[in-house]
């Protein structure tokens, strides 16, 4: 059997069937949005295969890039014709996709980064896993990518008005936001926010990182114990936790206060400390720490000058994780805290139970602005992290 090492022509009767089983696929959701599922799967089918019949076999393998471009405007301009903006903008997407897709399977492409021993069913298996994984992540990400555009809504709806369909300059506005940055209710639960995640980083920091080092010592007895007990709060339902939290604190006093739900919030981050700085410590090299004994440093001094270096990215990525935990909660606060420790989920949780505010749109924007920002930051660390313990290439 020959083996394949560039990009060989395959049969028309290959890749037609591929590359319209994929236009079948994008014919569902066009079909849902005209009421035809059925015809949305078929008509993509032929649609496709018929198209890629065209540029494989009548079409000159010289014009490869002429008929994309042509593919790319003929689309378009039936999107623009049965929607308006919108399908404009979508058919130029479908258009540039199929146009490049039909090629890369009609001409072989997909085969050239691969092994050249890999046989038929290796080869779906590595693309077919590939394509699960994105779609898998396109389903987690659309709703994120629904709420940032409607937080432009320029009227008070959930859902997107013709205007903003047909990309009208009138559908859009920032009064949310600007109701937003002049509300004082909104204003002080961001401001509550702000103190109460601060402080509860701060607190899972040191003491996760404490217990974090302690629990790699090796003669520690029962660590597997503590640390499971440690990270119970990552196991256990939240509404246990708040509801425990609450009869725990109405006894003691904590209750209502901010030094409760700080410590609430507290109690839920050091798991997330622990376990990054104890994946940090993993690669730590212990005769480091005995070489600064052997040198007269103290517990305190070689903690801070030799081990605390060396383990700060799984500190901090530890940190913003318990920081996004704390800004983020809303059950805890709600059994703990009182009215005037009002957070900024738990005043979009009243927004949505009680008045239904869009103003909900844009304050979800912008955590999540900032949920990606914090993230991208753990990423840096973790990478940095990896290369100062020598885990991979500087």
């Amino acid at each position: 059997m020959a083996v394949e090492t560039v990009a060989v022509k395959k049969p028309i009767s290959f890749a037609a069937p591929v590359v319209g089983a994929s236009g079948a696929f994008a014919g569902i959701f066009v079909g849902a949005a005209n009421g035809s599922v059925p015809l949305g799967i078929v008509g993509g089918f032929v649609l496709l295969a018929v198209i890629t019949l065209v540029l494989l076999k009548v079409l000159s393998p010289g014009l490869e890039k002429p008929a994309k471009w042509a593919l790319i405007g003929l689309m378009a301009l039936a999107g623009l014709l049965w929607a308006g903006a919108p399908g404009l903008v979508v058919g130029a997407l479908f258009g540039w996709f199929f146009g490049w897709f039909a090629y890369w399977i009609g001409l072989g492409r997909y085969r050239v980064p691969l092994a050249p021993y890999l046989t038929a069913g290796q080869v779906l298996w590595h693309y077919g896993f590939r394509v699960l994984c994105g779609a898998i992540f396109v389903f987690l990400i659309t709703p994120i990518l629904v709420v940032m555009p409607l937080s432009f809504n320029a009227q008070d709806f959930f859902t997107f008005t013709p205007e903003m369909l047909r990309f009208d300059p009138d559908g859009y506005s920032l009064k949310h936001y600007r109701d937003f940055f002049s509300s004082s209710e909104w204003q002080g639960a961001l401001r509550n926010s702000l103190i109460i995640a601060p402080l509860a980083t701060l607190l899972s920091v040191s003491f996760g990182t404490l217990a974090a080092i302690g629990l790699s010592s090796e003669h520690v007895p029962f660590r597997r114990a503590i640390m499971a007990i440690l990270i119970s709060p990552m196991i256990v339902p939240l509404i246990i936790s708040a509801a425990g939290m609450y009869f725990f604190y109405s006894r003691i006093g904590l209750q209502g206060t901010l030094m409760g739900v700080v410590l609430a919030h507290a109690a839920l981050g050091i798991p997330f400390v622990i376990i990054t700085v104890t994946a940090t410590l993993v690669g730590f090299d212990r005769s480091l720490t005995r070489a600064a004994a052997n040198m007269g440093a103290d517990p305190v001094t070689t903690f801070f000058r030799v081990q605390m270096p060396l383990i700060l990215p799984g500190v901090i990525s530890g940190g913003l994780f318990a920081f996004i935990t704390s800004f983020d909660e809303v059950v805890v606060v709600i059994f703990v805290g009182s009215a005037r420790q009002q957070t900024l989920p738990w005043q979009m949780f009243t927004g949505l139970r009680e008045q239904i505010s869009p103003t909900i749109l844009a304050v979800a924007t912008l955590l999540v602005v900032i949920s990606i920002a914090l993230l991208t930051t753990v990423e840096i660390l973790r990478r940095r992290s990896e290369r100062m313990r020598g885990l991979s290439p500087g």
